[in-house]
């Protein structure tokens, strides 16, 4: 099993989502007492968000290649950022860094041409849905997005961080939240990814009005496939020579 390194803390709610989530899929691939070898580099995310208020993608991009050094000279052979938005500063980490970077956005365009889905609604913080380095991403992989108008990313993005980065989750947000996938649905999105790594928790997929693809579940899913990708070619070829013993 490969070691993954895992940039979390922004917010530590979908950090512990990760963990659980990592650990419970090596387990049903491996059964017994398997568990996966991550290593946790968990920021204080109070200087990110003010490094994000101040537009200091400079610092962040700093400050994310310093955690992400810090992981691989501990033994992480991959890096993931646990968080969407963060990935804005991948192209820094990826530059700087020698160890493969495990990226969301191909982790949901995988899901989501899996699944047959063509135009994805994004949802997530303003920087994601608004700045290009998300949906561009995604629409070099054929998936049309849409997003919300300016006024609602706004609303989106305060409900983020005046609530759910902190842990606090409310009927009234969930509602809001289900009307505007509602409007995305009827402006022609056939599912939604939910771009931000707390939005899975405010509205589960099995909730939404509309196909959701949630992107803790979908980074979690690539990040593990890679973990034991070794593991699994052995499986097969050891599988493939038995009748010859």
């Amino acid at each position: 099993m490969r070691r993954i390194g895992l940039l979390g803390g922004m917010s530590w709610h979908s950090s512990t989502e990760y963990y659980t989530k990592i650990n419970s899929a090596v387990t049903e691939r491996l059964g017994g007492h398997h568990s996966a070898r991550i290593l946790l580099d968990s920021t204080d995310f109070a200087d990110i968000r003010d490094m994000q208020v101040a537009e200091d993608w400079t610092g962040m991009d700093a400050s994310l290649t310093s955690t992400a050094q810090r992981l691989v000279d501990g033994g992480a052979e991959a890096v993931a950022i646990a968080t969407n938005l963060m990935h804005k500063c991948a192209p820094a980490v990826e530059t700087a860094v020698d160890a493969p970077l495990i990226h969301i956005v191909d982790a949901i365009a995988t899901v989501a041409k899996r699944q047959g889905h063509s135009t994805l609604a994004v949802l997530g913080t303003k920087w994601t849905m608004l700045d290009g380095f998300y949906t561009e991403r995604l629409e070099a992989e054929g998936i049309r997005t849409l997003v919300p108008d300016e006024e609602t990313c706004t609303e989106i993005d305060q409900i983020i961080f005046d609530e759910l980065t902190q842990g606090v989750f409310t009927d009234a947000s969930r509602a809001r939240y289900v009307e505007i996938m509602r409007d995305l649905k009827a402006r022609g999105a056939d599912a939604v990814a939910l771009s931000c790594t707390e939005i899975g928790l405010l509205v589960p997929p099995e909730t939404a009005p509309l196909p959701a693809i949630d992107s803790v579940d979908a980074h979690v899913a690539a990040i593990v496939e890679w973990m034991l990708a070794e593991e699994r070619a052995v499986t097969q070829f050891c599988s493939f020579c038995l009748p010859w013993r």
